[in-house]
């Protein structure tokens, strides 16, 4: 196997310090002091742990209540989680949060904001609106939040998740460190697909393979409950996306076979931070469309790569990328690039052409995404994922990585994923 196919295997273990959650909070506060806001509701339910992880750098599925002044409360909603957080104390494992406890729910946020005299505050709400993908309306239970404002009514809340994740975009050091360590174990992941994929290999076992290089060098997958470790199909000309249908509907895995693209995307979330591969690999021989796409998408790669650096906008990008594509009668139905830690901001437009696809028409479609966040200005230290996938008829081709923007341009941190790879 060639050089550029072995992927880097990581060698050190960041964690993020307390100058780091200092930092973090020193952030935060400023925030709520120009929003007004005494105290922060950080909702992480539903594994949706952007925002409450941000604050405590811990065990997520919680609520954590974060005041302008004192400690935080983290909120769990089982009792071995506080368990394991006495055990990781007892054997000298530095922890953010001081204070957690049982009671994950709207009785638990009302009896903490009482105890902490926030009954007629105002309080600083995350998790109710959209602030990352498949949260197209927040995160928070209907029984929750009308408990809370039942029982609070003296309280005023202000709803702050999207200024809270621009806050949260620019990293720091640490945390970039933590970025490329994420990267890093999804290079290895696109390598071991790469090693595995072979005509009458079963899908399965190429995603056992993946998630097995994730699990052993200490990544998990999305935060998204329904897209797990990676996405994964298989087929000459396979328009779909998302978790194999397999792991819904039950049934034998598909095996691959000649002439087949089998593509993967790899979520490698390390720490608090997450990373994402495009791996697009053809057994051989390979169709005239998938070779077509193939050359069509790592144009759009590169002028992506060319277009991301500071003071450009969102929209600059997207229309760099997208050229590749009109030049060549393309389409694109998932996003050809959005943010990262959050992946909140700066999505392309989805299904742009969707119509094109043969026997769509069946289906009731309102039509295109439109541009998230298109006028926002490209700042250094935000982390991206470049992923064209261009349409030809049925036939697609999903290739890209995760990028960092520098003071100066962008800096790819994957190799291996940026170009649709051969075998046979």
């Amino acid at each position: 196997m060639k050089k550029e196919r072995q992927g880097k295997q990581p060698t050190k273990w960041p964690s993020l310090s307390e100058k780091e959650r200092d930092r973090r909070w020193g952030l935060v506060r400023e925030l709520m002091r120009a929003e007004g806001v005494e105290c922060l509701v950080a909702f992480g339910l539903k594994g949706r742990e952007q925002f409450d992880r941000y604050l405590t750098n811990d065990r997520t599925g919680g609520i954590c209540i974060f005041p302008l002044e004192g400690d935080l409360v983290h909120l769990t909603w089982t009792d071995f989680d506080l368990a394991a957080h006495m055990e990781s104390a007892l054997r000298g494992e530095a922890s953010w949060v001081r204070d957690m406890r049982v009671g994950a729910n709207g009785a638990g946020v009302v009896d903490v904001l009482r105890e902490k005299g926030f009954e007629r505050a105002n309080i600083g709400v995350l998790g109710l609106d959209y602030a990352t993908a498949g949260e197209m309306e927040g995160c928070v239970p209907y029984r929750t939040w009308s408990y809370i404002l039942d029982n609070l009514p003296g309280a005023k809340f202000r709803e702050m998740s999207m200024a809270m994740a621009l806050l949260t975009f620019p990293k720091s050091d640490e945390e970039l460190a933590l970025v490329r360590r994420a990267a890093a174990i999804a290079e290895s992941a696109a390598c071991a697909m790469l090693r595995v994929t072979r005509p009458g290999q079963s899908e399965s076992k190429i995603y056992a393979a993946v998630v097995r290089e994730l699990y052993v060098n200490g990544a998990n997958g999305s935060p998204q409950p329904y897209l797990g470790p990676l996405i994964l199909q298989s087929g000459p000309d396979n328009p779909g996306w998302g978790p194999p249908m397999w792991l819904f509907r039950g049934g034998e895995p598909r095996r691959v076979q000649k002439g087949d693209l089998v593509q993967a995307e790899i979520f490698s979330r390390y720490g608090s931070m997450e990373s994402q591969a495009q791996m697009c690999i053809a057994l051989a021989p390979v169709r005239r469309e998938n070779k077509k796409a193939a050359a069509i998408a790592r144009r759009s790669y590169e002028a992506g790569l060319k277009a991301l650096r500071p003071g450009n906008k969102v929209l600059d990008v997207v229309e760099a990328m997208e050229e590749p594509l009109r030049q060549a009668g393309a389409y694109h139905i998932t996003p050809l690039i959005h943010s990262l830690a959050p992946l909140a901001i700066g999505a392309s437009g989805t299904g742009v052409g969707m119509e094109n696809l043969p026997g769509f028409e069946k289906y009731r479609w309102k039509g295109a995404t439109k541009v998230r966040g298109a006028d926002m200005i490209i700042q250094p230290n935000t982390v991206w994922e470049l992923e064209p996938n261009p349409y030809i008829g049925k036939h697609r081709v999903n290739i890209g990585g995760t990028v960092v923007v520098t003071q100066d341009g962008a800096e790819p941190l994957n190799d291996v994923t940026t170009r649709m790879r051969v075998v046979g």
